[in-house]
């Protein structure tokens, strides 16, 4: 399957708590590539939590942080990389994803709301009515999350590693439509 994707990246989005960092570990190691979490390279740069980010700079200040970390991880190959939920937002973020391979695990907010419901680390939760929160983001970000080239429907009772071999069964599929569509476009 690496020699298949020729070291490019995989870049899985998706709504907090979808397990993208748990199934991101699953195909780094199958796929013999290097895990990176954005979120984990965020709060190591900054020397600050998300929430601390995000009390210090408010969510925009996030926003370009992550934004300049994707930018730089995208320089890089052979990564199987877990993104923050709202790295679809910003539109200079997709030239960064699009030089990968985008795979939306889709969670229904009920199953997101029950994984969700005893962390108190997630800014964007900090809500009187954390399950409407969620659900009005998901709202918001499906039109975003669906630009992927891969979708993936997560149900309850799923295993990530269940989960990271649908992800595996379907990158053949999309890798040979990518080619085809650059083989007619003349490149």
């Amino acid at each position: 399957m690496s020699s298949l994707l020729q070291g490019v990246n995989l870049y899985l989005i998706g709504m907090m708590g979808a397990g993208k960092t748990t199934v991101g570990h699953i195909l780094a190691k199958q796929l013999g590539y290097v895990f990176v979490d954005t979120d984990d390279i965020i709060t190591q740069a900054a020397k600050k939590s998300i929430s601390e980010i995000f009390a210090t700079e408010g969510e925009a200040g996030f926003r370009q942080i992550e934004s300049d970390v994707l930018g730089q991880v995208c320089a890089h190959t052979k990564l199987t990389v877990a993104t923050g939920g709202g790295i679809v937002l910003r539109r200079e973020n997709w030239s960064y994803l699009h030089h990968g391979l985008i795979v939306w695990l889709d969670v229904p907010v009920d199953l997101l709301y029950a994984r969700l419901a005893e962390d108190t680390t997630r800014p964007l939760l900090q809500d009187a009515d954390p399950q409407g929160k969620l659900r009005s983001l998901l709202e918001q970000r499906t039109p975003l999350y669906s630009q992927a080239d891969l979708r993936i429907p997560v149900n309850a009772g799923e295993t990530p590693e269940q989960i990271a071999d649908q992800v595996m069964q379907a990158i053949p599929s999309v890798l040979k439509k990518q080619v085809g569509e650059q083989g007619s476009r003349g490149r």
